[in-house]
């Protein structure tokens, strides 16, 4: 018999990977990192016998090396949503995500194990995932010969532009002296964010009166600084004060309120450039209000400092589809693979097993349960009696390994919703909606996601598996939403695979997973390069 590979899970979620993993009887996870509590609860209800721990930020690779021994194989999936200054409107210039990439990349460093998996969303590899160079990089990018380029932070506008913008945001302590409290920018910026409908705009006011009539007096009374900053400021409160006192109408509130945003948005920026150490070649205010630094893209960080011989890793990376190994859905993720050159000298993505043809279907996948009524309530999720079923797809034959159904659970539909419900048909969404459907409900209509209100169409994958509940996917020829189970089986969650937490949770949970037959894929092409080169 042969001996199983050990494996540590980093960012393991609800355990979509590790389940992958643990399917070949190959592997034998000992311990996954998880922040989040309900998926710490999922992971652990599914996986009892994985040491689940927290924040991967304080991981002892050197205590779990003690305890288990030379660990085999990395697996983990690090949240990376990169920059981009394509939309100005961000609050936020650097991701806190971004780090927990150099996260992933200490336990390779410190575990050196003899392979790993790194797995993420496709665009990975883009231009748009990159690191800003922070203080104790330079040395990094030098020794390992990381490419760099020139990027720039916008950090004002200019049509927001004022005489001494440029000096304030070189200087930390005039940050500190203009920017507001946390809680006084959001009650605000929801109010703006909110602005392009005026209907929207006015319910938002009306609930969040109190805080913002608190912080306005606030503001209107401080005795502050008599600048450009501060009477912008006041400006902005005022008018929400003008509004409530009905001496303004809701028409002219975004025009007041949004000089104050802007800039606070400018402060905050420049704020987290200090906080993160980030290096500024320089700030220019010829046009738009920039800070210029350098940039280096996350997988050419990673690759450099692998592949190098200090480290010796032989690593490939590709985009690959889960519909191509038995998912009934067309989820593209970016996979790295990497081995030691001393175990292989070339390490391959698997090859898929179906094409285009052969895909597997939201019918194969859920089909079989249409007729069993889901249940609203978690009270109600007691798990439903399964029967035996003749004239199974194959897929549905392997999903349905239990004799009780669990999270076959929706949220209840508002009668709109339901409207909308009725006109949807299979393979169409919110856009398909005749426009008296479409009111009240998103700010800027056109802009609305092709995943939103889709209702699936049986006989093809689904799209990329999301928080169902959140984009409105309806059944394919029921006038209701798609259960968490169903979601789970189009991610190719077994029966026996219970969700855990709130019914968002596990939708959400389902939503950011990885198809368990995907992970099997690439599980199974890990575990024959590692027997072939003497793994074990």
């Amino acid at each position: 018999m042969q001996s199983k590979y050990k494996v540590v899970d980093l960012f393991a979620g609800a355990g979509g990977l590790s389940l992958g993993f643990m399917q070949t009887k190959r592997y034998d996870v000992k311990v996954a990192f998880e922040n989040n509590p309900d998926m710490q609860e999922t992971y652990r209800y599914n996986h009892p016998n994985v040491e689940v721990l927290g924040d991967v930020c304080q991981a002892d690779y050197a205590e779990i090396q003690k305890k288990y021994g030379n660990i085999d194989v990395v697996i983990g999936g690090p949240p990376c949503q990169g920059f981009s200054n394509a939309n100005r409107q961000k609050n936020h210039v650097i991701n806190k995500n971004n780090m927990l990439v150099k996260q992933y990349l200490r336990a390779i460093l410190e575990l050196q194990p003899k392979a790993f998996v790194m797995e993420n969303v496709s665009m990975l590899r883009s231009e748009v995932h990159r690191f800003y160079m922070e203080k104790g990089d330079e040395s990094i990018i030098k020794e390992y010969n990381i490419p760099v380029k020139n990027t720039s932070i916008i950090l004002l506008d200019s049509r927001y532009k004022f005489d001494s913008a440029i000096d304030i945001v070189r200087n930390e302590f005039e940050i500190r002296k203009y920017i507001w409290d946390d809680d006084d920018y959001l009650e605000l910026n929801i109010i703006f964010k909110n602005s392009k409908n005026l209907s929207k705009m006015q319910r938002a006011l009306e609930k969040h009166k109190k805080k913002l009539l608190h912080i306005a007096e606030k503001q209107l009374n401080s005795e502050k600084y008599d600048d450009y900053i501060f009477s912008e400021a006041r400006r902005a409160f005022g008018a929400v004060v003008s509004y409530f006192n009905e001496e303004l109408a809701i028409e002219e509130v975004q025009g007041k309120i949004e000089p104050s945003i802007m800039i606070q948005r400018m402060l905050k920026k420049a704020q987290e450039i200090f906080d993160n150490s980030i290096l500024v070649n320089e700030y220019n205010d010829n046009g738009d209000l920039v800070a210029k630094i350098k940039s280096f893209a996350v997988y050419d960080y990673i690759k450099g400092i692998l592949s190098s011989k200090t480290y010796d890793y032989v690593i490939n990376s590709g985009v690959i589809c889960a519909a191509d190994y038995g998912a009934p859905q067309k989820r593209m993720r970016f996979v790295i693979l990497g081995i030691k050159h001393d175990v292989s000298t070339k390490i391959a993505l698997p090859k898929g097993h179906f094409n285009e043809e052969q895909y597997r279907t939201v019918r194969d996948a859920i089909s079989d349960i249409e007729t069993i009524k889901p249940v609203y309530d978690l009270q109600d999720d007691y798990g439903i009696q399964l029967h035996s079923m003749k004239g199974l797809s194959d897929l549905a034959t392997s999903l349905r390994n239990s004799n009780v159904l669990k999270n076959h659970i929706i949220t209840k539909t508002t009668d709109v919703a339901m409207r909308r419900f009725k006109a949807i048909k299979q393979g169409q969404n919110f856009h398909s909606l005749d426009e008296s459907l479409k009111t009240n409900t998103y700010t800027d209509i056109s802009r609305t996601q092709n995943t939103i209100y889709l209702r699936l169409n049986y006989d093809e994958p689904s799209g990329t598996v999301v928080n169902v509940r959140k984009s409105m996917w309806i059944h394919p020829i029921l006038d209701r939403a798609i259960s968490v189970r169903e979601a789970a089986r189009l991610q190719t969650f077994p029966d026996s695979f219970v969700f855990c937490g709130s019914k968002d949770k596990q939708y959400q949970q389902v939503g950011n997973a990885v198809p368990p037959i995907m992970a099997r894929a690439i599980a199974d092409n890990m575990a024959q390069i590692l027997d072939n080169h003497g793994g074990n």
